[in-house]
């Protein structure tokens, strides 16, 4: 499996996003979706995005309709609904898989590194992980953890 820094993604855009380009900072990744009983959560996501970037934070919302249809938006249109629902400034990606055999790499390194409670697989929108500054996974969050109680973790990473 690579390591973290050998991973790419897409902007919905269709960019590429080179973790390696993220050396050096921590990196919080969530799965997202905008119809959600959870999407308020880009509030708290948005927040701390604005809270530590200064500092090096880096956050990264992947799209994901997998989980009872719960992000209808395209890949065109999902910036703008964050941003206008939301606020979101943070980067977002293109509508990625976190389960099954389409698996975004990212998300396949993420949970060998930190598996789920029984099972490895992400069980709902805005699970979250947290990643070092050395690429390490460091923590994994539960979808409904709120990310103001991320805050601290955050703050020993940086």
């Amino acid at each position: 499996m690579s390591n973290f820094y050998d991973l790419t993604a897409k902007t919905p855009a269709g960019q590429e996003l080179k973790m390696a380009d993220y050396k050096g900072k921590p990196v919080l990744i969530i799965n997202t979706a905008t119809q959600c009983g959870l999407t308020p959560q880009f509030d708290g996501l948005e927040k701390l995005h604005q809270d530590y970037k200064d500092k090096g934070l880096v956050v990264l919302g992947f799209p994901c309709n997998q989980f009872a249809g719960q992000e209808p938006e395209t890949n065109d249109t999902i910036v703008e609904t964050c941003k206008i629902n939301h606020g979101v400034t943070f980067q977002l990606t293109e509508k990625v898989d976190v389960n099954g055999a389409n698996t975004h790499p990212i998300f396949k390194h993420l949970k060998k590194e930190k598996g789920g409670f029984l099972l490895p697989k992400i069980k709902w929108n805005f699970t979250k992980f947290l990643v070092n500054k050395e690429g390490e996974v460091v923590k994994r969050y539960a979808p409904t953890t709120t990310p103001d109680k991320i805050a601290g973790d955050i703050e020993k990473a940086l």
